[in-house]
């Protein structure tokens, strides 16, 4: 023991005067260093009963933040106290730091106070899908900085992944909207539109379309009734009806039906893509209904119509 404790006393004199650290100060180094290996271990040991316990994704990553968490906080408590033994009161250890550090790092700061925002009130949580600014997509992580989004949309079709990962500083939060597609409220409403020609038998076409969102929407239907319950709990959000629709227009080209229904954020191209194939089946055993599409045409004189309104065109076209 007394070989020891000489050695330590040779390597603490060898330090002062080879590098010039007193011997307080290695004191405090190496206390430093074992607070910080304690609670790198602890959280080792609490992330492995964890892994050991259960094989859920999502309950996994919220143990691993929150452990990162706390022994961050306990880290710079425990060796500001270490460092600082004469500030005897912590909002005084707190006032100084952040006093010093509040100009020189506003944006840092407002990112963590972003962070401190997303925990409290929690307008978006990691598997949120949500939409910032320009940016959309699904939350895959929150840290003390920033929160990372698998990108959705841009250039691909129905609101699919891009395969894009786009980091947001958590300051945005207080400078641009958040719209979430799943907190509160867990549908949102979609629109297929199908245009067919004005010589098609258009209420025909309408009462297939309106069995095919129906056959395809009901159950849907139920379960957001459940969810506008809950919602309304916390939010002033009511529908007077939740059932699909199918709404009548006129464009250039034709008739336009319109399917409006309600849909799970995540399955609105899956959705769409039975549907369409529905209609595709539907209509194809329907003699008197043709989707329609931009068409050009061409009256020759003497055909197709009478000469005189054929002459008319012609001059119209400078012919």
């Amino acid at each position: 023991m007394i070989t020891a404790f000489s050695a330590l006393d040779t390597v603490v004199t060898w330090l002062e005067e080879s590098i010039g650290i007193p011997p307080q100060v290695q004191e405090n180094l190496l206390k430093s260093l074992i607070v910080i290996f304690i609670l790198w271990m602890a959280r080792y040991v609490v992330l492995k009963v964890v892994r050991r316990r259960t094989s859920d994704v999502r309950t996994r990553y919220q143990w691993q933040k929150t452990s990162t968490y706390v022994s961050v906080a306990l880290g710079i408590l425990v060796i500001g106290r270490i460092w600082f033994e004469g500030i005897q009161s912590l909002a005084t250890f707190l006032g100084l730091v952040s006093a010093g550090l509040a100009i020189a790092l506003k944006d840092v700061l407002t990112d963590i106070a972003g962070w401190a925002f997303i925990l409290w009130r929690r307008p978006l949580e990691v598997g949120d899908r949500v939409q910032i600014g320009a940016h959309a997509g699904d939350i895959i992580d929150i840290r003390l900085f920033q929160f990372s989004i698998l990108e959705i949309g841009n250039w691909v079709d129905a609101d699919q992944s891009t395969g894009r990962v786009i980091h947001i500083p958590n300051g945005k939060v207080f400078t641009e909207p958040q719209i979430n597609y799943t907190k509160g409220f867990q549908f949102i409403w979609d629109e297929l539109a199908v245009l067919i020609t004005f010589e098609s038998d258009w209420e025909r076409a309408k009462e297939i379309l309106t069995e095919i969102v129906e056959k395809h929407t009901e159950i849907m239907s139920e379960h957001a009734q459940e969810g506008i319950r809950e919602a309304s709990k916390k939010f002033m959000i009511y529908y007077t009806t939740l059932s699909p629709k199918v709404y009548t227009s006129v464009k250039d080209s034709g008739v336009m039906l319109t399917l409006r229904y309600l849909v799970m954020p995540r399955r609105r191209r899956g959705r769409q893509e039975v549907l369409w194939e529905e209609i595709l089946r539907a209509f194809a055993k329907e003699p008197n209904i043709d989707l329609a599409y931009p068409t050009t045409r061409f009256y020759k004189l003497g055909e197709g119509g009478d000469e005189k309104n054929a002459g008319e065109d012609n001059s119209r076209k400078g012919n």
